[in-house]
């Protein structure tokens, strides 16, 4: 059954050349049970709400599966959060959930997909180094983005809850095909 990896929140604030002089990506995983509201996960902060954040972008999730991949692209572990994801989740195909998509994690939370993430030049700055020269096109063209979620219903997740796909539509466009489009 698929299931919740870690649930993640900005560590620090990080000093950040963009327009907004600082970035939230820095995010780790926290422990025991969490609170989702709303706005997203408790304790969580969006430098950038014109970009981040806000009810249709409470919540970022990424799937386990793509961040191995990208461990072995890099060449490095990249811990749940460092994607700047609140939710790493495990067996779940992120990229291929259909926008509208409800997800039920542990007994309360529900979540419904609404977009695909869009990286940035912030993101690329937080991989540094070479890899994060063209890093905006590499992610993108891989096409493993992960999706934003609106909170539908807030409660308590933690670590290990399972994840149910409570209603997919049919007929809406996947997280990947909305980002193509």
């Amino acid at each position: 059954m698929p299931s919740l990896v870690a649930v993640c929140a900005v560590h620090a604030l990080r000093p950040d050349s963009g327009s907004v002089g600082v970035t939230a990506i820095d995010k780790r995983a926290l422990d025991g049970a969490v609170r989702i509201g709303p706005l997203g996960v408790r304790a969580d902060v969006q430098a950038s709400r014109k970009h981040h954040g806000g009810p249709d972008k409470a919540v970022y999730a990424y799937a386990q599966d793509d961040a191995q991949f990208w461990e072995q692209q890099l060449g490095r572990e990249l811990a749940p959060g460092w994607f700047g994801e609140n939710l790493r989740l495990d067996g779940v195909d992120v990229n291929s959930a259909r926008i509208g998509e409800v997800w039920r994690i542990g007994d309360t939370v529900q979540l419904e997909v609404t977009m695909p993430r869009t990286p940035c030049a912030t993101f690329a700055r937080w991989v540094g180094g070479s890899a994060g020269r063209g890093w905006v096109k590499r992610f993108s063209d891989e096409g493993r983005l992960g999706a934003y979620l609106r909170v539908r219903r807030a409660g308590d997740v933690r670590a290990g809850d399972p994840v149910e796909i409570v209603s997919s539509p049919s007929d809406a466009p996947t997280v990947l095909e909305l980002y193509r489009s």
